[in-house]
């Protein structure tokens, strides 16, 4: 994958550096700033080495119409770079082409550049324009964290350490459980919890009452007899929805983290929205603290991280959400694939 390290030349070059700043606005500011932070050492790096202008490409929201003026005002505050130096392209999920993958749209977008950058690993796992088809049309890298996103998850499945601990929460079975079948084969324990505990427990016979399970027959009855499979055994419940993981559970877990080398993290543990993150946070401060190299990703345990500001307690924080995942599983993305 070429990065910018090995650009030659950047002296008056104007630099089209696709970010991700889709990040949560609370009446009109960032709530959580840690993907424009991780931005910083490529912006800096880039101006450093002679770089005449960097347009920044971000989209904001789903639909486009997300002002991005919050964005740039909390961007400026945390740079303190010259806005000489910097100018934000438009939402670009504002123009239809965005999504469609149009390429007269990439080439508009590529006129005012003489070199891309994709410093957005938290959307490269999609075929739009500025993520696959911009790089076509000029000199293409990736940035500082985009290749530090490869390079650290990659270890999860390139010789990774033993024993190999992957914690998985969160609600989307449809992405989490090629994860699983891949894992139980590369790690040594996989702790599933969160929503998609339920579906495994219920497979086995267990009572959920009202909780969150998958509808569609994931059949994950061949599953349940794998040694490496771990699961919660008890849990906080309230009006018959399973809110968290119990104390038994995070005991099991605990023993677990003390013994491994490497610990891969991917989503909350309990109902999170609902008061279940105490279980997560415990197990959080826990894997901080150990001996492990550890890997943690996905938007809500990152956020959890960024508020308890726990992020250089890990080996390495993730930025991407559904793209770690499908990295995590296919081992590349549409986006590194244009960089190759």
């Amino acid at each position: 994958m070429r990065t910018i390290k090995q650009i030659k030349n950047l002296k008056n070059k104007t630099v089209l550096l696709r970010v991700d700043f889709n990040v949560p606005i609370i009446n009109g500011r960032v709530a959580d700033d840690f993907r424009i932070v991780k931005t910083l050492p490529t912006i800096k790096y880039l101006l450093h080495r002679g770089a005449r202008k960097i347009i920044l490409i971000t989209h904001l929201g789903e639909d486009g119409k997300s002002s991005l003026k919050p964005v740039e005002e909390k961007f400026f505050t945390l740079s303190k770079i010259p806005k000489d130096k910097i100018t934000f392209f438009e939402n670009v999920r504002k123009f239809p082409g965005e999504e469609k993958n149009d390429l007269t749209f990439a080439q508009k977008l590529a006129e005012p550049g003489d070199i891309y950058v994709n410093e957005a690993f938290s959307v490269s796992h999609r075929a739009h324009a500025s993520i696959v088809t911009l790089p076509k049309l000029l000199p293409a890298f990736a940035g500082l964290q985009f290749e530090a996103e490869v390079k650290n998850l990659s270890r999860a499945f390139q010789k990774p350490k033993h024993p190999f601990l992957f914690i998985l929460g969160g609600a989307k079975f449809s992405t989490k459980m090629p994860l699983i079948e891949k894992y139980l084969k590369l790690a040594d324990y996989v702790f599933v919890g969160g929503a998609l505990a339920n579906t495994f427990l219920q497979a086995k016979g267990y009572e959920v009452g009202k909780s969150l399970v998958d509808s569609a027959d994931w059949q994950v009855g061949k599953l349940l007899n794998n040694r490496r499979l771990v699961l919660p055994t008890d849990f906080i419940k309230k009006d018959g929805i399973i809110l968290d993981i119990g104390e038994v559970s995070i005991k099991n877990l605990t023993s677990l983290i003390k013994k491994s080398k490497l610990i891969l993290w991917n989503g909350p543990l309990g109902r999170y929205e609902d008061g279940g993150a105490k279980a997560t946070e415990k197990i959080l401060k826990l894997v901080a603290n150990s001996k492990a190299e550890t890997i943690v990703g996905g938007g809500d345990t990152v956020a959890l991280v960024s508020k308890l500001k726990m992020e250089k307690k890990f080996s390495f924080v993730s930025t991407g959400g559904g793209a770690a995942l499908d990295f995590l599983v296919n081992g590349t993305l549409p986006g590194i694939k244009m960089l190759e």
